[in-house]
């Protein structure tokens, strides 16, 4: 369950040059390509710090545990068979977490997609051509109940041929193990930006601001365009959408978006154009993003209006074809008119 980047980090002002008075704290800056998109970590200090290196490493632990993108990953070598991994606290972490969502969805969220979505053309495995057939029997494969952690952290699949792919909160995750870095270092204000999705604390403290971000309007296709304006103070935001994620079928010329259904094994179609999530951490924000881009609309409001841990912005398509707006009480809370 792979996804496109719905939210450009507009931290209105951030990127002029501005006067750094130790007194309200000096702006430090880190940029730089991760886990296949970009990242811009914007933290503020009493004083100078360079946080290269650690930004570095958290990527690099991650990567070692999650990426299906490195064959020697410990998730690739699990997908590959080998039963003899001891995964660690982070990939444990990923692991329950998804199994809770997993539950919470009602199965929509899963990461043993994985095998349909490389199916599909939408992952780093081989795509095939896609029918019925082969769809029923890849279905086979995929139900996260079909795996389990044992006592020593082996991961257990009822068949070997199961594929793990934690890419729709994965990402999220590293998000929230730079948080947890920037904050065991006591940074109080900082905006951490990887791919478009965000966790951000404090405010701009320079500038006497919160941090600003803009939601993309997912119907600009070929350019982009903000859609809305939030202020994003100590929470994590993440978005899904099909918009700009699709491949064409170079023989029938069909459009197959990027959100593969895990009940069905079919790319979901849908009225749901683009969802944005607010949430303590931004693992929890990614998943339930993909989760919904993958359910009917009902569906998702039901669940969004159960759980007061989330907050939910969807853009999606009524049934005359108009373009309207979802917005749960607290996202209104957080939007700049």
């Amino acid at each position: 369950m792979k996804k496109c980047i719905l939210v450009t980090a507009l931290v209105i002002g951030l990127f002029q040059s501005c006067k750094q008075n130790n007194e309200v704290g000096v702006r430090n800056q880190n940029t730089g390509g991760a886990l296949g998109t970009s990242y811009s970590i914007i933290s503020i200090t009493p004083e100078e710090m360079d946080l290269q290196q650690e930004i570095d490493s958290v990527f690099a632990v991650i990567n070692q545990s999650l990426s299906t993108y490195i064959p020697e990953s410990d998730i690739s070598r699990i997908n590959k068979g080998d039963s003899s991994i001891v995964v660690d606290a982070m990939f444990k972490e990923v692991f329950e977490l998804s199994k809770t969502i997993h539950h919470e969805t009602d199965g929509f969220f899963d990461p043993t997609v994985g095998t349909l979505v490389n199916a599909w053309g939408f992952g780093p495995g081989q795509k095939i051509s896609m029918d019925s057939l082969k769809i029923d029997s890849l279905l086979n494969y995929v139900g996260l109940d079909k795996i389990k952690l044992d006592e020593e952290n082996h991961i257990i699949k009822t068949n070997p041929n199961i594929y793990m792919d934690f890419n729709a909160i994965a990402k999220g995750y590293a998000i929230d193990r730079l948080a947890a870095m920037l904050d065991a270092k006591d940074i109080e204000n900082y905006l951490i930006e990887v791919g478009g999705e965000l966790v951000a604390k404090g405010k701009n403290t320079i500038k006497d601001k919160f941090w600003t971000v803009g939601i993309d309007d997912p119907e600009m296709e070929g350019s982009r365009a903000t859609k809305i304006l939030i202020h994003l103070e100590d929470r994590a935001l993440a978005s899904s959408g099909n918009y700009r994620k699709f491949r064409i079928d170079e023989e029938t010329g069909k459009k197959y978006v990027h959100t593969v259904n895990p009940k069905t094994g079919y790319t979901q179609q849908s009225h749901t154009l683009a969802v944005t999530i607010l949430a303590a951490n931004c693992a929890t924000a990614d998943a339930y993003a993909t989760s919904f881009m993958a359910m009917d609309l009902d569906e998702a409001f039901k669940i969004v209006n159960g759980n007061d841990s989330l907050e939910a912005y969807i853009i999606y398509l009524d049934e005359k074809g108009e373009t309207q707006e979802f917005l749960t009480k607290g996202f209104k809370t957080v939007v700049i008119e």
